[in-house]
């Protein structure tokens, strides 16, 4: 993966999106710092674009030679990993609003 300043980013992004479509990934830097990463819509990030613009999910800083060393895990339930953290998220939230909701009737109580 290559490094890039945020000064030549903004110089010509539509050349670096180019090498995206190509399959390059790239680490934007700022004072020597990654900020941001292009990488391809397709293949291992691919996946995540749609909930990453929704909103719906954050991805944790990395680069892309890290994908390969996150840890995997297996789950009991069916469909895809990110929709089973989604649901778990939900579940919480729900259980959540439980909570609070009988909170509230033991202080009208």
């Amino acid at each position: 993966m290559s490094e890039v300043t945020v000064r030549e980013f903004s110089r010509n992004p539509s050349a670096f999106f180019a090498l995206a479509e190509r399959g390059e990934s790239m680490t934007i830097t700022k004072h020597g710092m990654p900020i941001a990463i292009v990488a391809p819509a397709s293949g291992d990030m691919g996946k995540y674009a749609p909930l990453v613009a929704d909103g719906r999910l954050k991805l944790k800083a990395f680069t892309t030679s890290d994908i390969r060393t996150i840890e995997r895990h297996e789950t009991d339930r069916d469909g895809s990993p990110i929709q089973t953290l989604l649901d778990m998220r939900e579940d919480d939230d729900t259980r959540r609003q439980a909570m609070v909701e009988l909170l509230k009737e033991d202080d009208q109580a």
